[in-house]
């Protein structure tokens, strides 16, 4: 008895499809493409490129069509992260931070934060710095102010530039308290010197992610380049 050749339309590939079988067809591009799908596809081709001449060239085409005529509103897009953005996240946070220097409702507040505990934690506190980072990444990413892409994050989660608003901010409001005497003054506990900084930090924080964001995308090299993430990225 003879086997039946009905069907056999040849040996498989290695996905398992029979040869000759028509493989699915690629995403079709937008119905209606602008200059942002162009934009998004660079930044996906960017990430993906194993060459640092292959990625420069990339960044030098994305830079073209930012200045192409007709691409005005590009400048409401924010993609690198450059050395000057951390000077203006500097400025801004010293500009809000400066008002609370001079204001003794800094001391009332975090003297309420460090005597509100519960079993010993200090929870208003922590509410207030859980406030902190909700606000800024709202600020930054949610407020509509500026279209800021991500790129390089640090380990592969932190956008760098979310990270550099709160340590800018943090560290500006730190040292501005210490110089100008008012982190000791009255003589506090060490969490009441805690919260003093975290009550400043918050305007800071406000301050220098509207310094880093409002003049738009900065000049200079991008800092990937210093980037933290442990996975392969570039």
């Amino acid at each position: 008895m003879v086997d039946s050749d009905d069907g056999d339309t040849g040996p498989a590939d290695g996905s398992g499809a029979p040869a000759g079988a028509e493989q699915p067809p690629a995403e079709p591009p937008p119905g209606d493409p602008d200059i942002d799908d162009l934009l998004a596809k660079l930044d996906a081709l960017r990430d993906t490129v194993d060459e640092g001449h292959e990625r420069e060239e990339v960044r030098q085409t994305i830079s073209l069509v930012e200045r192409m005529p007709g691409s005005g509103a590009l400048a409401e897009r924010i993609t690198k992260y450059t050395s000057r953005d951390l000077a203006e996240s500097f400025v801004g946070a010293v500009l809000f931070a400066l008002p609370l220097l001079v204001e003794g409702g800094v001391f009332e507040i975090a003297a309420w934060f460090a005597a509100t505990t519960v079993a010993g934690v200090p929870v208003l506190l922590i509410g207030h710095v859980g406030f902190v980072f909700v606000a800024t990444a709202g600020l930054l990413y949610y407020a509509d102010f500026r279209q800021i892409a991500i790129h390089h994050p640090i380990l592969g989660v932190i956008p760098r530039r979310y990270a550099g608003v709160l340590l800018v901010s943090l560290a500006t409001s730190a040292a501005m308290l210490l110089f100008w005497g008012r982190l000791h003054e009255g003589d506090p506990t060490a969490l009441e010197r805690v919260s003093r900084v975290a009550v400043v930090w918050a305007a800071a924080a406000f301050g220098a992610g509207l310094g880093d964001i409002l003049p738009g995308e900065s000049q200079g090299d991008d800092l990937g380049k210093f980037d933290l993430d442990i996975g392969d990225r570039d």
